[in-house]
């Protein structure tokens, strides 16, 4: 369990860097409520973005957006919610995207998939 925390914990800092490289402002990083957690919240120009990061190092167990299925997605939508009535972003354009990352060797490739609910 250890590793993968790890492996995750790796994907979302690189996946943190490759936002900031394509001029997305980071919000806020591991957002949790008792609701659900949120990896990343960031601006992408008028819009709030609420980003799950899945980090794999091979396809054994599918892709990695796989893993976000309808449960993982309520998680986040309710977690939006309060994180968008707390802050007073109730008005504001949002987008929920996935970043799969996948490791191999020591380098790290980013697949960014756009509004996936």
């Amino acid at each position: 369990m250890y590793v993968r925390h790890e492996l995750g914990k790796e994907g979302e800092e690189e996946a943190t860097k490759y936002l900031e490289r394509q001029g997305y402002k980071i919000i806020q990083r591991n957002f949790e409520c008792k609701q659900g957690e949120i990896d990343i919240i960031a601006k992408d120009k008028n819009e709030y973005v609420f980003i799950e990061v899945k980090t794999r190092q091979n396809r054994h167990y599918g892709m990695p957006c796989e893993a976000v299925d309808v449960r993982k997605q309520k998680h986040i939508w309710n977690a939006t919610k309060y994180y968008l009535h707390i802050h007073k972003l109730e008005n504001q354009y949002i987008r929920f995207d996935v970043i799969e990352m996948y490791k191999r060797k020591d380098k790290f490739y980013v697949h960014q998939i756009k509004q996936i609910m």
